[in-house]
């Protein structure tokens, strides 16, 4: 389908990104969605039209531009209420989305999981059911009751309404489902009580190709938003030999609908519940500063707030930097997930994180606790041991999830002169 690409902004806006840099974002959302790009254009706006958000002289001026390309949908990169939308379709006599339409349209193509597919469903379904009053035209009486005598029945708003209402309640129940297995899989999860740490950022960041180069993975990786929708979790040995379940997330984007962070909100439980966020950002884009401030802002929308999990800024694709770099603070780490420059920087900040979280214990074991010796060495850092009256002393650094876990599990070979607490 020949689509027009529409960036309307305000001329006096300030702290927003560069428009030509804005439109060509819209552009690559628009390719990802499979459509034929028939013009883009950027639209200054003094104030923004209460009936057609843009002026009218230019609705007049694209009505003849659509005649004369041809086209059959234009995209406003911007938020429309049901009234503009439904005005402009009159006006140019095709179908007019807006960005959210068009975020949630990309998100029903990639979703493949039966998790992915009902959160998309219920986002359109929540984004639908607002827009019913004014975007739809069938509003006329369904006639009711038996017979010839039946009464005027309801309005067909009335039913779609409803049927929209019944169908997000049915979805709800559905996903709670789903969120209530991942909660049993992140429970199962503790009887290896590794750390967590959750890969965000903007979309197109890099976090796929990221994750592939410290875990091995093969997540897919492709130069598109969005590539990836379903989060995928796997085990990162650091070089001291700890543990790191690490999670690669959806990717996230300017003006991220609300219905869209309200539906994958089970999803982006990993988020939540990391303990570790590593915020991977595209270093050599000149919008990177803007692109942070709208990851942060949906990260709060989750509730992750800064005095939350320790938080990591890792600038990927430093091989597309033409000078050296300064770094920002300790916390912010460069490198290339493509040629593998600046990892071992990376690896090494996890490893200095965990630790600083580790706990020192002493612990006694009976001779016989083979079991119990064996998984302090796999999992933690042995500082030394020592023979005490018939018992082995181990003085040890563990997390504290592994703490937790070892006295639960070996209960039964652990000396009462053990030293547990941190």
């Amino acid at each position: 389908m020949r689509t027009l690409i529409v960036h309307a902004y305000l001329k006096r806006a300030k702290g927003v990104r560069d428009p030509e840099r804005r439109l060509a974002e819209s552009v690559a959302l628009a390719v990802a969605m499979k459509v034929e790009i028939a013009g883009r254009f950027l639209v200054p706006l003094a104030r923004i039209q209460t009936d057609t958000f843009i002026g009218h002289g230019k609705v007049e001026e694209f009505k003849e531009l659509i005649a004369a390309e041809k086209a059959g949908l234009v995209i406003l990169d911007c938020t429309l209420r049901p009234i503009q939308q439904r005005n402009l379709e009159q006006a140019w006599g095709l179908k007019v989305i807006d960005r959210t339409a068009l975020i949630l349209e990309i998100f029903g193509q990639r979703a493949h999981t039966r998790e992915g597919v009902l959160q998309v469903e219920l986002a359109h379904l929540e984004y639908q059911r607002g827009r019913l009053v004014r975007s739809w035209t069938h509003l006329e009486r369904q006639r009711g009751g038996f017979g010839f005598l039946g009464g005027p029945g309801e309005r067909q708003i009335e039913a779609d309404r409803r049927l929209i209402g019944e169908r997000i309640k049915r979805l709800r129940t559905l996903l709670e489902e789903i969120r209530r297995t991942r909660r049993l899989q992140r429970r199962a999860r503790t009887s290896v009580p590794y750390p967590t740490a959750a890969l965000v950022g903007y979309t197109n960041a890099g976090k796929s190709t990221l994750f592939n180069r410290l875990v091995g993975a093969k997540v897919l990786v492709a130069a598109m938003l969005f590539a990836t929708l379903d989060p995928t979790m796997r085990v990162l040995k650091l070089p001291s030999g700890r543990k790191l379940i690490l999670s690669d997330t959806v990717g996230f984007i300017s003006d991220l609908p609300t219905e869209l962070i309200a539906a994958f909100r089970a999803t982006l439980e990993e988020v939540i519940e990391a303990d570790l966020i590593l915020h991977i950002e595209d270093a050599a884009n000149p919008d990177a500063r803007i692109l942070r401030r709208e990851v942060n802002k949906v990260l709060e929308n989750l509730g992750v707030h800064q005095d939350g999990p320790e938080t990591f800024m890792v600038r990927n694709k430093l091989d597309l930097l033409a000078a050296a770099p300064r770094p920002e603070n300790a916390a912010t780490i460069y490198c290339s997930a493509v040629t593998g420059e600046g990892i071992d920087d990376l690896l090494t900040a996890l490893d200095a994180s965990l630790a600083r979280h580790e706990v020192r214990i002493e612990v006694c074991l009976a001779l016989r606790a083979g079991k119990a010796r064996a998984w302090l060495h796999r999992n933690a850092q042995v500082l030394g041991e020592e023979m005490v009256d018939d018992q082995l002393r181990l003085s040890v650094r563990i997390a504290p999830q592994l703490r937790g876990y070892f006295e639960k599990h070996f209960a039964a070979d652990i000396g009462s002169g053990s030293r547990l607490a941190s």
